[in-house]
């Protein structure tokens, strides 16, 4: 063998061993920068230890957009300016305000949606229990809102909510109360899958065992794991393998907060989220300056298509004229004449479909007048009444049983559950929370600035500043009548007692609600997202429906997310 060969089979050799080595020291080098996530920065110490201590999942990478969702990358907006305002009434005044990032239902909450919350209802808590038949029956929608004294509405009446031909049409005759129950039950379902999926609970647990003293609840999980499932301790078995510490002793056996496996809670989205959410002022940007205002969640100043493949077409289904909700027979505006199937029209861009037209929507706040833009401009929300977890005496959190049902008779004299066995009583924050605070010092937060002792024309008066005061207060600013609804002690019926007084001026008060967005039955002037009507909380319609949020955690932007300009 020749010299020169031997030297080429020796540089080979030579290379083969160089790549050997770099290869060995990048993958020391990616082992030491992965361990370096489970060390503690400031201490030192491990977390994720296999013989115990602190755990904590530090491979987390975002927020998992949840079920049903688009995101909502936050920001600033102008709130409430109107292009056309012929009432001048301040009631949506301009303001500046900025939005965090959050989640929000691509289209309305819709029959189909809503039937699988009752099924689940009917299923856990049998309405032929007496125990239970004022549970299902308080979320039952109200189809009487159909009927019309001068209309023939009956078949709506009857088929509207169950018949399969409106499966994926909004649902309606839900009042803001129910639609809030709706949002914390659908918390409780993603989180329950979402435990299976990490294999914390047994694969199917959400329908082999459960029943009404064996149920999930998200708060509860969180504070008291093992009391969920009515304290059936083989369902967090599980599908994993179970962790022990270096005396045998099971460890993570429950998820916490820190595993990032817990969903966010689903809500009403706030007024300022709704509005800023249908505007999708994504592309209205150039160099990071606002280029105008949009007067619809579409492009343009106009409710017709100007493209050519739908020219002339409606953008959004709403009332058109007099008498006329769709159209003529054969060539439809809108291709609706009541409420329209959900993604009947193009979204806008965010990719939320009909947040103008269609159905009106409920938001979480609590209706006045005027945004308080100068006490707060970021976040802006209405409606805080802040509790806190009930206690046993022995200072674990008290689990609502079967005999503690609270019910609320509504104005309506119409019953509903506000909590159901297996989730934590809650109760109003108390000095505990509130002593010395500058950011809040009471747990009801509704009509502060606007109707409290501070704010009301009878400030001078001196009057109890609890509870029933505090409604006291708001009805002296706004002359709301007050009906009451009790129940007689005699024969346990329901009496209803109507306000007669010919001087109240006002229907405001603690308990409406801001709805958005226009409707089947509304004209053009109200599909724009700055429009803001009420309506009490306990009542519905059949022109309003809603759809659900979820709050962002960690980054403002989505990663890998394209940067706009």
């Amino acid at each position: 063998m020749s010299l020169l060969k031997l030297m080429d089979m020796k540089n080979v050799s030579n290379l083969k061993l160089l790549w050997i080595l770099a290869l060995s020291t990048a993958l020391v080098g990616c082992k030491r920068s992965s361990s370096s996530g489970n060390v503690d920065s400031a201490t030192g110490w491990k977390i994720n230890d296999n013989q115990g201590g602190f755990q904590y999942n530090t491979n987390f990478k975002e927020q998992q957009t949840p079920p049903g969702t688009a995101f909502i990358e936050g920001g600033t907006f102008t709130m409430g300016k109107v292009q056309d305002d012929p009432m001048h009434d301040w009631n949506n005044t301009p303001n500046q305000q900025h939005v965090q990032s959050f989640y929000m239902d691509e289209t309305e909450v819709t029959n189909l949606n809503y039937l699988f919350y009752l099924d689940y209802l009917k299923r856990v808590y049998p309405p032929d229990d007496p125990n239970y038949s004022l549970i299902y029956k308080g979320a039952l929608p109200d189809t009487l809102v159909w009927r019309n004294r001068l209309g023939y509405n009956e078949m709506m009446t009857e088929n509207y909510l169950r018949h399969p031909g409106y499966a994926n049409y909004p649902v309606v005759g839900v009042s803001w109360i129910q639609a809030v129950e709706y949002a914390n039950w659908r918390t409780d379902r993603v989180a329950e899958m979402a435990l299976q999926d990490a294999g914390f609970t047994a694969r199917d647990s959400h329908i082999t065992d459960v029943n009404a003293t064996s149920t999930f609840s998200t708060d509860t999980y969180i504070n008291a794991p093992s009391q969920t499932y009515g304290g059936n301790t083989a369902v967090h078995q599980g599908g994993r393998r179970q962790q022990t510490d270096a005396n045998g002793n099971p460890i993570n056996v429950y998820a916490k907060r820190e595993t990032g496996i817990i969903p966010v809670k689903y809500r009403l989205p706030t007024e300022a989220e709704w509005e800023y959410a249908a505007l999708g002022l994504s592309e209205l940007r150039e160099y990071n300056v606002y280029r105008g205002r949009k007067k619809y969640p579409w492009d343009g100043q106009y409710t017709r298509s100007g493209k050519r493949v739908n020219r002339g077409d409606q953008l959004a289904n709403f009332k058109q004229g007099k008498g006329d909700y769709g159209g003529i027979a054969g060539w439809s505006d809108d291709g609706a004449d009541i409420t329209a199937e959900v993604k009947s029209y193009q979204p806008n861009d965010f990719g939320l479909y009909d947040m103008a037209g269609n159905v009106a929507e409920w938001v979480a706040d609590v209706y006045r007048p005027i945004v308080d833009d100068e006490f707060n401009d970021f976040n802006y929300y209405r409606g805080n009444v802040y509790t806190k977890n009930a206690l046993n005496e022995d200072g674990t959190v008290k689990v609502v049983t079967v005999d503690e049902i609270v019910y609320d008779t509504l104005s309506n004299g119409k019953i509903i559950a506000r909590n159901l066995p297996g989730e934590i009583a809650k109760v109003p924050v108390d000095v505990e929370e509130t002593y010395l605070r500058s950011n809040f010092d009471e747990s009801d937060n509704r009509n502060f600035r606007d109707g409290d002792k501070r704010s009301s024309r009878y400030y001078r008066e001196s009057f109890d500043e609890g509870s029933a005061g505090r409604e006291n207060s708001t009805r002296k600013m706004y002359n709301s009548p007050d009906h009451v609804v009790a129940v007689d002690t005699i024969d346990g019926k329901l009496v209803r007692q109507y306000d007669k007084s010919n001087n109240r001026t006002s229907l405001i008060n603690d308990e409406v609600r801001v709805y958005k967005g226009g409707s089947w039955r509304d004209r053009a002037y109200w599909i724009d997202p700055a429009q803001r009507r009420y309506f009490p909380q306990d009542m519905a319609t059949d022109y309003i429906g809603f759809r659900c949020a979820v709050s962002r955690v960690g980054s403002k932007s989505q990663k890998g997310g394209k940067r706009r300009n």
